[in-house]
């Protein structure tokens, strides 16, 4: 607190009524939002699951738990974080649906849709919605292609929910667009209640419905939360305001954090109104308004300049301002002379690359720049072409760019193999992939010319002759197929990650970090394409249908539509590489040195015709900023965005064009023309300090059972599936172990609202193949008739022992969390009423009891997890803990458990075993005494593992 300044101190200190901050670029905005929930916590008293706190990013969301906790730490305070609301909009409104899902139209184990999943399905079900009257004043006309038809669909879909427009007005409106739209959204819900399915934008409309329809889930809400905060106000929509109206309460306890200079995301149903107007949902000035305007990250000179590029436009149309006046003032400091804002423009006819490279090498040689990523470049988009010529450039001249959302995912040697290697297994291909006769795709040149035929100038070298034979036996195999095979494309994927050509990228040591990214976001997109076409096995029936929606229709769409590549929440700027980023994507972020480039552009217009005809009374509040002026709105907040991402030194960099196309554009040439070129000041900008790219604190949250034990067991496996994210083959057990829990929970929930009258066999069948039906739909796998009808004996015999006394049920799924200096540890675990006014932990496991003797290692392990659960419980809580249980439901006869009585005294011991674990995970010390037989046998990567050069090394 002693650090805060007056306006901060300020913000931090009101604690009652509504709160507006407007806060400046690099003002300590995070730092005021984490003392004034420390404040509330410390100072007044108030519990967790009374703060609502809503962040706009989940990196954001990380980093601020993170700094809440270490915070909490520093003060010694005991405070469960686990229950705050603290997240994304949608992830918090996800939390809610989840907490109240009996009250909505969704069932157990909805299919939660992203983006892309959202509109592929939208694809598959297109002809219903090309059948609607008018829809091509939707969809696009019939030339329009059927996967841009779905992306329209998609955004006018969007655009209705995020407004939260009743569509029966638009169904009802003379308009024939507004009523096509109208029925296609009436469509799209329908769609979405059979699939049992939300996407991003219905989450939020989904839960605006829960709290608006059902006065005991708002009133139960109202009671818990005290404190509403929401960061980044200037990028939140329709619906989410009208979520925070109804959650605030008379209290109106409601904080908002943001700058309407970086609105940004009015693509994404953003409005500025909501921080513009937000003093306006308030009566006699009620809502305090504080500016933070002392800037603690840029040079003066560059504050000036994006101070004047804001205050040279015109933010007054009809008498109606559409800015909050500010200025924003360095912090109190000496600073070294400028100048720090210049520009290296290379002229016609000169190399932009050579230009920027030679500003590069000279700041490196004889300037203060000490490594590479202390350099930032932005753009509009790093898609274009002399975007991706200028990266290209400068990593021939020996300068690494890192780049993630340049579209050069399907350019990777390992994609274009891996998809070689595919189209060799499957040689029908080419002979079927057209759909009828004359029909011709682009993107077939792709596969022959870049994947299959450097794949086979590989497979041709004598070092890669066991993977030739390989893909000759499957290629004979595929051809003739003739009955069902064991495996779909994702196997196939799996084995062929055993051979060097692809084993080599893997390697701990030697490997290349990036291409294991990439081959693990191929992992993904194969078993999504199976998800999405309810693919198991390859089926001779189906394969020649499967093959063409794999390379005409899903890969097109995503080659067509792009792929970002892996980025490190972690590590925004990778040591070593100059960072090529989207404007959009530097938001939040601060680097010593910032080249801004796209200097040839000029505002857009992005709306279109059907937008104007909503505005005209459709929409749930008036129309507020002119829809003409707005693409000149979005370009001046665009830039100032980007300026003000500058620490040390600000460079505006383009290549010089005339005429058509002119850069930089009038709206930049004033600006440009006076500023200095760097070749005219290199021994001023050379004597420039600057600051190294600050570490990203983010506490990272580990599981027991889906982190721990899963490392324990095989670290190698932790980092394939955990570490890398390869996407595993779902396998039917995991399935059987959450269909039991399911039911479980099901079961206890009615003990605890005292409905023990429902725990009878016929209900106990409802709702355990209930839970199948949704969980069968949301992961596309199936049981067998007889491993269901022994998952629901797992059931019955828990019941049975029961002996209708539910009694003793104290709580069940109980989440708990461990706050740690380096990490969070969580987890959730049942209760039972003890002795003496004690609580006992038990945690079910779905499976046979293990032998005393034989897995004696793995009941340690199980038991220093109830240690933890335990030592938790009492802590958060205030339950005294007795005893600790392990129930296995897989017992047919005898007793089913494994009880401990809790010892205090080896919290200690066992946390340090955590600790460790932790530690070697983030280190990415992934060494291991072992294999482990059994863990092996179904497990995906065991193809690799058998061909991998093990060193086996004891671990502590």
């Amino acid at each position: 607190m002693s650090l805060a300044n007056p306006q901060q101190s300020e913000a931090i200190n009101h604690t009652q009524g509504p709160l507006l901050i407007i806060a400046g670029p690099g003002s300590g905005k995070t730092f005021t939002l984490v003392e004034r929930i420390i404040n509330l916590i410390q100072n007044h008293g108030v519990e967790s699951e009374a703060l609502f706190v809503v962040t706009f990013t989940e990196k954001a969301a990380q980093e601020l738990t993170t700094r809440i906790s270490n915070r909490l730490l520093e003060l010694n305070i005991d405070f469960n974080l686990n229950e705050m609301f603290l997240g994304t909009f949608h992830s918090i409104c996800l939390r809610i649906i989840e907490d109240y899902r009996e009250y909505t139209r969704l069932k157990r184990s909805f299919v939660l849709m992203d983006q892309f999943d959202q509109q592929y399905f939208l694809y598959q079900n297109l002809r219903e919605f090309r059948e609607i009257e008018k829809s091509s004043q939707i969809l696009g006309e019939d030339r329009t292609p059927m996967w841009a038809k779905s992306e329209s669909l998609l955004q006018w879909i969007n655009k209705v929910t995020e407004e939260a427009i009743d569509h029966q007005r638009l169904i009802d409106s003379n308009d024939t667009a507004l009523i096509a739209l109208g029925e296609c959204y009436d469509l799209y819900q329908r769609k979405l209640d059979e699939h049992n399915a939300l996407d991003f934008s219905t989450i939020q409309l989904e839960a605006l419905n829960l709290l608006r329809n059902n006065p005991v889930v708002l009133e139960s809400l109202k009671g818990r939360i005290q404190y509403l905060m929401v960061d980044e106000y200037q990028d939140t929509n329709t619906i989410q305001e009208m979520i925070l109206m109804l959650l605030m309460g008379e209290d109106q306890n409601l904080c908002v954090v943001g700058d309407d200079d970086q609105a940004l995301y009015r693509f994404r149903g953003a409005t500025i109104r909501n921080i513009l107007q937000f003093p306006d949902n308030f009566e006699n000035n009620k809502c305090k308004q504080i500016a933070l305007v002392t800037n603690y990250r840029s040079h003066p000179d560059i504050i000036r300049f994006y101070n004047r590029w804001m205050s040279d436009q015109v933010w007054e149309v009809n008498n109606q301002r559409y800015r909050y006046t500010k200025q924003i003032k360095p912090r109190e400091e000496e600073f070294e002379a400028g100048p720090t804002v210049i520009t290296a423009i290379s002229e016609v006819g000169d190399t932009w690359a050579d230009e920027v490279y030679s500003l590069l090498i000279n700041l490196k040689t004889d300037g203060k720049l000490t490594d590479w990523n202390q350099v930032a470049f932005l753009f509009r988009s790093v898609k274009s072409d002399n975007v991706k010529a200028l990266a290209q450039g400068l990593e021939e001249r020996g300068i690494p760019v890192y780049s993630p959302r340049a579209n050069l995912f399907f350019e990777r040697d390992e994609i274009r193999l891996m998809l070689g290697a595919l189209m060799l297994v499957f040689p029908q291909f080419r002979s079927i992939r057209a759909p009828k006769e004359g029909v011709e795709l682009a993107i077939w040149n792709y596969y022959d010319q870049q994947c299959l035929q450097p794949f086979m100038e590989e497979v041709a070298k004598p070092e890669q002759s066991d993977l030739l034979a390989w893909c000759q036996v499957h290629a004979r195999r595929h051809l003739g197929l003739s009955k069902n095979a064991d495996y779909a494309f994702s196997g196939l994927f799996y084995e062929l990650l055993q051979f060097p050509l692809f084993a080599n990228y893997l390697d701990t040591e030697a490997g290349n970090p990036r291409a294991q990214r990439n081959l693990a976001t191929m992992s993904q997109l194969l078993a999504k394409f199976e998800y999405l076409h309810h693919i198991s096995v390859l089926s001779p029936k189906y394969l020649e249908g499967n093959l063409r929606g794999l390379f005409n229709q899903f890969f097109k769409f995503l080659k067509d539509g792009g792929i970002d590549e892996y980025e490190d929440a972690s590590e925004y700027a990778p040591s070593g590489h100059v960072s090529f980023l989207t404007i959009h994507q530097s938001k939040g972020l601060e680097f010593p040195v910032v080249m801004v480039g796209s200097l040839g552009s000029s505002p857009r217009k992005q709306y279109k015709d059907l937008d104007e005809v909503l505005e005209q009374g459709y929409l749930n509040r008036e129309s507020f900023e002119p829809l003409e002026s707005t693409k000149f709105f979005d370009f001046w907040r665009l830039y100032y965005t980007a300026f003000s991402r500058a620490q040390n030194l600000l460079v505006l960099t383009d290549q010089e064009r005339q005429g058509t196309g002119r850069t930089p554009s009038k709206h930049f040439t004033h600006y440009v023309d006076e500023l200095p070129s760097w070749r005219d000041c290199k021994e001023s900008i050379n004597q420039l300090s600057l600051e190294l790219v600050k570490d990203v604190n983010i506490k990272n949250e580990y599981a027991f059972t889906s982190h721990i034990t899963l490392f324990e067991t095989c670290a190698e496996q932790y980092r394939f599936f955990k570490d890398l994210e390869f996407q595993p083959i779902k396998a039917s057990p995991m399935l059987f172990g959450t269909l039991v829990h399911e039911t479980l929970e099901d079961i206890h929930k009615a003990a605890l609202r005292n409905e023990e009258h429902l725990i009878t066999r016929e209900n106990i069948e409802a709702w355990f193949y209930d839970n199948y039906r949704n969980l069968a739909n949301k992961e596309r796998m199936y049981l067998g008739e007889s491993t269901l009808g022994a998952a629901l004996k797992h059931v019955m015999r828990y019941v049975d022992r029961r002996q209708d006394n539910w009694s003793n049920i104290k709580e069940c799924e109980v989440d708990i969390s461990l706050v740690k200096g380096q990490y969070i540890l969580k987890g959730s675990v049942d209760l039972i009423v003890g002795e003496n006014n004690t609580v006992e932990v038990i945690d079910f496991k779905s499976e046979k009891k293990p032998d005393m003797e034989k897995d004696a290692e793995r009941i340690k392990h199980h038991k220093r997890q109830l240690e933890v659960y335990a030592h938790l419980i009492e802590e958060r809580t205030g339950h005294k803990v007795s005893k600790m249980h392990l129930y296995f439901t897989g017992v047919e006869s005898g007793i089913p458990t494994i009880s401990f009585s809790k010892d205090g005294s080896s919290i200690d011991s066992t946390v340090k075993v955590f600790d460790n674990i932790v530690n070697r995970i983030e280190n990415k010390n992934f060494e291991m005494a072992e294999r482990p037989a059994k863990t092996c046998v179904d497990c995906d990567m065991k193809a690799y593992c058998d061909r991998k050069n093990w060193e086996f090394k004891e671990t502590a």
